[in-house]
């Protein structure tokens, strides 16, 4: 994904707050107030909501880590590719390929979209999605001689790969009421220069220009960099824009269920996987870790976007287990299309 910035994002978050009748009288500030009413937001089916498994899901991200990089046309990205299908048809009812070709810089990639579904006699569908793919060159870091090494991407696609996995396997073990669940693994989302826009997230415009699914799902949530132990969310503004009731619900369960990770604020806009499907017509919400993107944060462990740094050792259970348990509780609870 690549970083596009709204310089007016904190008057936005400010006007919205205001609009929402959120804690503003006489004077306002961007950060969102706290939820009086936030405990309602309790899943009455919260004895029967299955709990993520944080040794699982980082056992999942070193899974897809083990042969390498996943970058397009390599043996690495085909291996992982025949894994990811094992795992999902053990406990999707569908699972399915989209392969398409991409033309990147003159050079041609085999590409493939990993798709499954679970409970397809349910009309009302969420989609669960994330890109699998690993970036081909690590143009960030800050050892020049390795700008031309793929990056690892454990927390840039493994991470939120991760997530799905777990979310699936949980899922088909205890159903959720009337909600049916569609799963894209996007392919080619890392592979553009910088600010190189068109050449990104290839994988989900293939998707939402030939939609496989029938019926469409109602709403989709993203996962990308959600596993770094000292995790951000804000609330990314363009699925703010495009789909401001999931969102604020999700931000409000994370109060409750996202170990502090989950910041009620709308932050900045990314180009990300979600762009696709929301010009599709299938609302989606970005989970992400914003201040990665552009190597923002004031921590210097956490600046290892596009570099060879994206590695295992930056990755939480816990972070990844409580991503997933936000998600679960909305999934679980008495309104699962807040839309």
């Amino acid at each position: 994904m690549t970083k596009k910035w709204h310089a007016l994002f904190w008057l936005i978050a400010l006007v919205s707050t205001c609009l929402h009748g959120e804690g503003c009288s006489g004077s306002c500030s961007s950060a969102r107030s706290p939820q009086s009413a936030d405990t309602s937001l309790s899943p009455i089916h919260a004895p029967v909501i299955p709990a993520p498994d944080p040794e699982r899901l980082v056992q999942l991200v070193r899974a897809q880590l083990q042969w390498g990089p996943r970058v397009p046309n390599t043996a690495a990205h085909d291996s992982c590719r025949v894994w990811l299908l094992a795992q999902l048809r053990g406990i999707a009812d569908t699972v399915f390929e989209q392969p398409f070709r991409a033309n990147v810089y003159g050079r041609t990639y085999q590409c493939t979209n990993i798709i499954a579904r679970l409970f397809p006699e349910q009309p009302q569908r969420i989609l669960l999605c994330a890109h699998w793919d690993s970036r081909p060159y690590a143009d960030e870091d800050p050892v020049t001689e390795h700008r031309t090494r793929p990056v690892p991407g454990a927390n840039d696609g493994a991470s939120g790969v991760a997530v799905i996995l777990e979310l699936v396997s949980l899922l088909r073990q205890s159903p959720p009421p009337a909600v049916g669940i569609d799963v894209v693994l996007f392919d080619a989302e890392d592979m553009g220069a910088p600010s190189d826009e068109k050449m990104f997230c290839l994988g989900s415009k293939h998707f939402a220009t030939y939609m496989p699914l029938s019926p469409r799902p109602r709403y989709g949530i993203l996962f990308d960099m959600v596993g770094d132990r000292d995790a951000r969310f804000p609330m990314e503004y363009n699925s703010y824009q495009a789909a401001a009731s999931v969102v604020e619900r999700l931000w409000r369960l994370g109060k409750l269920y996202g170990g502090g990770h989950f910041i009620d604020q709308i932050g900045g806009s990314v180009v990300d996987d979600h762009l696709p499907l929301i010009e599709a017509g299938i609302p989606t919400v970005n989970i992400i870790d914003l201040e990665l993107v552009g190597n923002s944060s004031p921590s210097a462990r956490r600046r290892y976007w596009h570099t060879t740094k994206d590695t295992l050792d930056n990755i939480s259970g816990n972070t990844l287990a409580s991503v997933a348990r936000v998600v679960l509780a909305l999934l679980y609870s008495d309104t699962p299309f807040p839309l």
